[in-house]
């Protein structure tokens, strides 16, 4: 398992090192983290080393009093356990909510606190809150958010031609069994 912990984190810092030679992605420019708070769903994601044996996925988000966000990530494998990792969630930039740093509370963010935290932009997000993309500037890691399981077919739709507008690569995506 930490084994596992360090590759994660290792990948998140070597997308942050990596080169320029893109845009990033366009982001959704303000999000209202009271709004956003709550239970949002796994719909689909790219395939991500550290959620390898997650099937169903989920998030639980809590607005802190100093204005960060309190992380609980939950996953559910093939053989019926789940799994969890707490964390927190803070802007990149003072006053901005819609690029974010996480980063999970572990042996290893305990030891290196810089090089554990990841990226979280909202890339999408509808009016009513109740869909999201999130991903990485580096167009690595992507999610597909709702607040419930599952979606219709308008909806799935509507959200792969938001992620593909802003350059991910759909085709590999997991869906949520």
């Amino acid at each position: 398992m930490r084994a596992s912990v360090a590759l994660f984190c290792l990948m998140l810092l070597s997308g942050c090192v990596g080169g320029g030679r893109e845009q990033p992605p366009e982001t959704v420019g303000e999000v209202d983290l009271q709004r956003y708070q709550g239970t949002w769903y796994e719909v689909a994601r790219l395939p991500m080393f550290f959620q390898r044996d997650c099937v169903r996925s989920e998030a639980h988000y809590k607005l802190q009093a100093d204005g960060s966000v309190a992380v609980t990530n939950r996953c559910e494998t093939e053989e019926g356990e789940w799994q969890e990792a707490k964390g927190e969630a803070v802007p990149q930039e003072a006053g901005s909510t819609d690029r974010l740093w996480v980063r999970f509370d572990n042996w290893f963010s305990r030891l290196f606190p810089d090089l554990t935290k990841g990226h979280y932009w909202v890339l999408y997000l509808d009016d009513a809150y109740s869909t999201a993309l999130v991903g990485s500037p580096d167009r690595k890691y992507l999610w597909l958010l709702a607040r419930d399981t599952d979606i219709d077919q308008a909806t799935r739709e509507r959200l792969l031609a938001e992620a593909e507008r802003r350059g991910y690569d759909t085709d590999d995506l997991l869906w949520r069994q």
